[in-house]
């Protein structure tokens, strides 16, 4: 994929444009094996990965047609539909479940869509990463708290925020109903600033995933079971 995309492009990072070159590749290939990683990880409740999916993708083929490349639109809502055919088995209580080889797949695609909108234009590179605000930093928040206690990071485990949310509110539902809400009306205005150019996107992506890592440390995302 990374070759098919030529690496990772030219960055605006808070006003500085940055050439990434072979470290910006090398970087791009930890990015597709975590953004993997972590979708498998967050794939714990009924619903809530094919609601990821579906809210990110649609953002995203909202953020093509707002910046013009309305033509990059295609692949994401296919995606989104291809998902929500799925969605209809696998809302809770599910039916059935994508298994690692579905949320893997996921990951990885939603990482090359998000590649490749850096390559159309920086802000839509951040943009996206906006709009998978609710996966990177409860998986990314986790993982940093089990390694620092010297866990064994990949072992299976209940300690997400939102698998401790789930426990707290009873059930499934109200936690996937609340990942589409945060990526709705939170996320999805963020990143449609960003790619509008009222925000650069460092301090859009700053803005928008602070209460993020402060509902992952109310939750006690991480922290030992």
């Amino acid at each position: 994929m990374l070759v098919w995309l030529g690496g990772l492009p030219e960055l605006d990072l808070f006003g500085l444009l940055v050439e990434p070159g072979m470290l910006g590749a090398a970087l791009a290939l930890l990015f597709l094996v975590w953004l993997l990683n972590l979708y498998n990880f967050m794939d714990g409740l009924d619903g809530i990965a094919a609601i990821e999916a579906i809210s990110v993708c649609l953002g995203g083929a909202l953020l093509y047609w707002i910046s013009g490349a309305w033509v990059h639109a295609a692949v994401p809502l296919l995606l989104a539909s291809a998902v929500a055919g799925f969605l209809f088995w696998n809302w809770p209580p599910a039916r059935i479940f994508m298994g690692d080889a579905g949320s893997g797949f996921l990951g990885m695609v939603l990482g090359g869509l998000l590649l490749q909108a850096a390559w159309i234009s920086p802000e839509l590179f951040w943009s996206w990463l906006i709009l998978l605000g609710v996966f990177v930093v409860d998986a990314t928040w986790t993982l940093l708290h089990r390694m620092l206690r010297g866990e064994k990071w990949h072992q299976a485990h209940r300690s997400h925020a939102y698998q401790t949310a789930a426990r707290r509110f009873g059930g499934h539902l109200p936690v996937t109903l609340a990942v589409a809400a945060v990526n709705l009306f939170w996320l999805l205005p963020w990143a449609l600033w960003v790619v509008a150019g009222g925000l650069s996107g460092g301090v859009g992506l700053l803005l928008a995933y602070m209460p993020l890592c402060w509902l992952a440390w109310a939750f006690r995302a991480g922290a030992r079971e």
